[in-house]
């Protein structure tokens, strides 16, 4: 059987340790020289990039978010041995892990290790299909000739690669198609390498939860537990038309993944269509005050990451769950791109308070759509808000001194809340 050395990228026929360096971090499979769709995805991506700047950090359990009224934006694997989880309640994580560091954010720098990786994947493939900062689709078809060596050797050296010159780790998934190869990187984190062939998909996939179905969230999984659905299994008993029927366009989808089908091509140039970020509470939620401090975090985040791409938007949603899970959706159309946290902010509160109920909520959410370049953004001001164009200079001059000083330099008091 095929086998690799992930460390010194060795190919061999599979046995214990690699016969030329002796490490135990062999990967062996079947068909791992015939595949050729990879999903990358880096290891807990904002905390390596903390801990790798900060050594001090290295053994420490780091949770990145906002303040102890905020939410945890990731944490480390120390600390997820502990419950921490991405988008709980920061006063629950320091709970579950009170010596964890707490640092906030830097999007920015974020966004630059993001540009120096894709680079890295680039040199393998044309075909590299990001899905956000920290993890993209890879497909190396045609590219062994190319490199001299079969694409799970070259993806077993872009991340030692990355390990070696940007200290971050990451975690490859190689399969047949997009769903299994995002489905293998997360089986074996951190630092894994996952396998999943053609000729053993439907023995993988039997007895797995569907919940493993990248989109599929607690409501749909709900939704899919009443109709009997919890295992890949159950989804095989039901008729195509029956699914079709019973959850529309999603039931085609479910009919084909229960099957290990994805005919999805790894599209390079495809472009984000909206940017957003939500926080789900613990607990449900009717306090304006904790509403208000949540959609102004919100938008900082959409805000952060619109400019770490470059990008602006001509649509602000806010989105709105209440405690029975129905889901109320507003947006509006501005006169011109934004990627000013100050304006989605404000735009986002006018949106929330047309909610027209006081109802206790318990998910928050606020995005940007219509995307356009950077460029195009808060050219001609607001003729309706003088203050407008002022608050803007001051939050890109906050922007450029957290560049300069760290991103606790400068805080605005409702981010507190």
């Amino acid at each position: 059987m095929p086998a690799l050395c992930r460390d010194c990228l060795t190919t061999f026929e599979s046995g214990g340790r690699c016969p030329s360096c002796r490490s135990p971090r062999v990967i062996t499979h079947p068909e791992l020289f015939d595949l050729t769709i990879a999903h990358m995805d880096c290891d807990a991506f904002y905390a390596s990039v903390e801990k790798r700047d900060d050594p001090r950090l290295r053994d420490k359990p780091v949770i990145v978010g906002g303040g102890r009224r905020g939410v945890v934006s990731t944490a480390c694997y120390i600390a997820r041995i502990r419950g921490v989880r991405s988008a709980m309640p920061m006063f629950k994580a320091l709970q579950l892990c009170p010596e964890a560091v707490v640092v906030k954010g830097r999007m920015e720098v974020y966004a630059g290790v993001s540009r120096q990786i894709r680079a890295m994947m680039e040199e393998l493939t044309p075909k590299v299909e990001p899905l956000s900062l920290d993890e993209a689709f890879l497909d190396l078809s045609g590219t062994a000739k190319l490199h001299g060596a079969p694409p799970a050797v070259m993806l077993a050296r872009l991340v030692r690669r990355m390990e070696a010159e940007l200290g971050i780790s990451g975690s490859i998934g190689l399969s047949h198609n997009k769903f299994l190869a995002k489905v293998a990187s997360d089986l074996d984190k951190p630092r894994g390498f996952s396998v999943i062939g053609a000729a053993g998909t439907a023995d993988f996939l039997r007895d797995k939860p569907v919940r493993m179905i990248w989109g599929v969230g607690q409501a749909a999984q709900a939704s899919l537990e009443r109709a009997g659905i919890r295992t890949f299994s159950d989804l095989l008993r039901w008729d195509r038309k029956d699914l079709h029927a019973r959850f529309g366009s999603m039931g085609d989808r479910l009919w084909h993944l229960a099957r290990g089908e994805d005919s999805r091509r790894v599209s390079p140039h495809e472009k984000p269509k909206s940017i957003s970020n939500e926080t789900t509470f613990a607990e449900d939620t009717a306090s304006e005050d904790i509403l208000d401090g949540h959609l102004w975090r919100l938008s900082e985040k959409v805000s952060d990451r619109a400019k770490a791409k470059n990008l602006a938007g001509r649509v602000v949603t806010v989105k709105l769950k209440r405690a029975d899970h129905s889901t109320l959706t507003r947006r509006i159309s501005l006169r011109e791109p934004t990627q000013i946290a100050d304006r989605i902010y404000r735009t986002a509160r006018e949106l929330f308070d047309q909610r027209g109920d006081d109802s206790p909520y318990r998910l928050i959410g606020v995005g940007l759509s219509e995307l356009v370049p950077g460029e195009a953004a808060d050219s001609s001001g607001d003729l309706l808000d003088p203050q407008a164009a002022k608050r803007a200079e001051a939050e890109r001059a906050a922007d450029r001194i957290r560049a300069k000083f760290g991103e606790d330099a400068i805080l605005k008091g409702r981010a507190l809340r």
